[in-house]
C-alpha cells in the first residue's frame, strides 16, 4: 500500500510529505514485541503541504486545530503484529481523517412549519391517551 493515498476524488497525499517513524509496541505478539520495531507513527505536515486545495487546507486546520503540534498531524497505530500492516492502518487512518476534517460543511437546515392537523391529531391522541390512564385508578373498587 505504498504510493500516494488517496483523500477524496483527485487529491491524494504524496508519499514524499509522509513522515514515518518506528518504535517497539506494547501490544499482542509475546516475545517478538521485545525485538521489533512494528509501532508506527505516521507525521504529516498539513501547515506547510502544496498538495490540498487552499480551502481543504484552511477547514482541515480549523477542524483539526485540537490535534495538530505546529501545524503536524500524528497517527499512531500498534494494533498488529507486522510493521508493514501497521504502516498501513496508520495510512488509511490519515487519509480518513483528512477526509473528514476536509468535507465540506452541511447545508444549513430550513426551518418548517408543522401542519396544523398534525399537532391536533397529536393534542387529541394524548388527550384519549390521558382518559384511558385515569379510568385504571382504583375510585370505582
Amino acid at each position: 500500500m505504498s504510493g500516494p493515498y488517496i483523500i477524496r476524488g483527485s487529491v491524494s497525499l504524496p508519499e514524499a510529505e509522509l513522515i514515518w517513524r518506528f518504535s517497539r509496541s506494547s501490544g499482542p505478539g509475546g516475545q517478538h514485541v521485545n525485538t521489533s520495531d512494528s509501532q508506527v507513527e505516521l507525521r504529516f505536515d498539513l501547515a506547510k503541504t502544496d498538495s490540498l486545495p487552499q480551502v481543504w487546507k484552511d477547514r482541515a486546520l480549523e477542524r483539526l486545530a485540537g490535534r495538530l503540534v505546529g501545524g503536524v498531524i500524528a497517527v499512531r497505530a500498534s494494533e498488529h503484529r507486522s510493521q508493514w500492516r501497521n504502516r498501513e492502518a496508520a495510512a488509511v487512518r490519515l487519509a480518513a481523517l483528512l477526509a473528514e476534517a476536509t468535507a465540506p460543511p452541511p447545508k444549513p437546515r430550513r426551518a418548517t412549519r408543522i401542519p396544523r392537523g398534525i399537532n391536533e391529531r397529536r393534542l387529541r391522541e394524548k388527550k384519549q391517551r390521558a382518559e384511558t390512564k385515569r379510568g385504571r385508578t382504583g375510585r370505582d373498587w
